[in-house]
């Protein structure tokens, strides 16, 4: 029996901003302003993909109402796999639905960060980098390493990954927070339970044309330095790395991954202005908050989800409460469910 799929979606909503996006992009000054422009057609580009791609899905759901209306058996098991191919595509697309935010469609910058516990810490860093860069590769994404800092020991202490393709700041935007693990450790003589912490931080990549982030040459500091590494010949006999500091705000960004110490500056500068937006939007949540009286700081204790390898097995995120004793699995990548329950749940709540 056929559902009415496509039902809770605003199509006509979505019609009606794409000819207002349409009427922008015929004006004759629009271009007088190249920076407004391309916003504009980038903009009417992705509401005309969408839009386009729902109509296409009714004109299927129609077809199959019509088709199962005409009660002929010899179709039965055609009608089906279109049915299974409706719910399937419609399970994607109200998934999609959620990602409302201004940034949720385009690409992610993923910053982790080991947490007090030394080796163990710096270790349970590094396996968030290999679960994300898993997860990432099983949705198709593109991901490069643009700074890591290694442990003293094993593990890292620190890495930003661009994570790039459609809808990556939608979906990572899920794992921002404190993530705790429970383990024997491999590094305790004793081999001794320990529970370890590491930060994640998820910020939408901004263009250098959005006009949210506008930085002023004047407020920054720039210091070139020869990059560090492991010694021998890999060692740069010129400085290459870059550390940016924004002055007003005392953001440092640094970035020694390149050999061209112009590359270099061109990435630490992407992530300065996404952690300038993320600032930026941060302040703004804060204030709305203390007026709503709901105002509560981030710390280190209250992490999100927690991974338990012993004395059971169990990864559980506590603002869901979704949870699943396959533990390997959720550290080789499958995050998907987590990340569902969590868009599911919130929706367009938290950006």
């Amino acid at each position: 029996m056929l559902k009415n799929y496509g039902g809770d979606f605003d199509l006509p909503g979505k019609e009606q901003a794409l000819e207002e996006l349409k009427k922008q992009s015929e004006s004759p000054d629009l271009w007088n302003d190249p920076a407004t422009a391309q916003r504009v057609m980038r903009q009417l580009a992705e509401l005309r993909e969408e839009v386009e791609g729902w109509r296409q899905y009714q004109q299927r759901l129609q077809d199959a109402l019509e088709l199962a209306q005409l009660g002929d058996e010899s179709l039965s098991e055609e009608l089906e796999r279109e049915v299974q191919a409706l719910e399937q595509e419609f399970e994607q697309r109200s998934l999609a639905a959620m990602f409302s935010g201004p940034y949720d469609a385009g690409n992610a910058l993923l910053s982790i960060h080991a947490g007090a516990g030394g080796t163990d810490s710096q270790d349970w860093a590094s396996m968030l980098m290999r679960m994300y860069l898993r997860w990432a590769e099983r949705r198709g994404y593109k991901t490069e390493i643009l700074d890591m800092t290694p442990g003293e020991e094993a593990g890292i202490k620190s890495v930003t990954i661009a994570v790039n393709g459609k809808y990556a700041y939608g979906y990572l935007r899920a794992e921002k927070g404190v993530h705790r693990l429970v383990r024997l450790s491999p590094f305790d003589a004793a081999h001794r339970r320990h529970t370890s912490f590491a930060l994640v931080e998820v910020l939408p990549e901004i263009a250098m044309d959005d006009p949210e982030v506008v930085i002023d040459p004047k407020d920054l500091k720039i210091d070139v330095y020869r990059a560090s590494s492991a010694g021998g010949q890999n060692v740069q006999k010129n400085a290459t790395a870059v550390r940016i500091v924004h002055i007003p705000t005392g953001i440092v960004v640094t970035c020694e991954n390149e050999r061209s110490q112009t590359q270099n500056k061109e990435t630490a500068m992407r992530i300065l202005r996404a952690r300038l937006f993320e600032l930026k939007r941060a302040e703004k949540e804060e204030q709305i908050a203390m007026l709503r009286g709901e105002y509560v700081k981030a710390e280190w204790g209250n992490q999100i989800r927690s991974y338990v390898l012993h004395p059971y097995q169990m990864v559980k995120d506590h603002r869901t409460d979704y949870e699943t004793g396959n533990t390997q699995a959720v550290l080789d990548g499958e995050l998907d469910a987590f990340m569902i329950a969590y868009l599911r749940q919130f929706g367009g709540e938290k950006r």
